[in-house]
């Protein structure tokens, strides 16, 4: 879903976002006891939510990527890698639950199998020296 901000205009997304959703496929239902009163759906309410998270910082976390990655501002950046980028980003420094080794390499599988070529080693790198500082 934060993929699909680098070809959407803002007004478009919560539609953008349905579509998505509705046609994402699920391998197995998530557990419902967690979620709050009127929500059905664990995985969809679970995606919004961080979606949503993530947007909130996205100037904070752009910000954090131009500083982090010499010669390659999110402009330039090939658009998975900046999706892939900012939620690795939001998870380093805005999301205690997740350890700063787990979100890199989390990052880092996600560019291995949507990404280019150089992805993995660019991300690595970019989230590495971001957890560093």
């Amino acid at each position: 879903m934060i993929f699909l901000t680098a070809f959407n205009p803002d007004e478009e997304m919560p539609e953008q976002i349905d579509l998505y959703l509705d046609n994402e496929d699920r391998d197995e239902p998530a557990d419902e006891a967690v979620l709050p009163e009127g929500i059905d759906d664990a995985d969809e309410w679970y995606l919004r939510q961080r979606f949503d998270a993530v947007m909130a910082h996205i100037d904070e976390i752009d910000a954090l990527l131009n500083k982090a990655s010499r010669g390659w501002k999110t402009g330039r950046m090939a658009k998975v890698d900046l999706a892939i980028l900012r939620l690795g980003v939001y998870e380093l420094r805005f999301d205690d639950e997740i350890p700063n080794g787990v979100a890199i390499n989390e990052a880092v599988e996600l560019a291995k199998t949507f990404g280019g070529q150089d992805s993995a080693s660019f991300i690595n790198g970019v989230l590495g020296h971001i957890a560093r500082s």
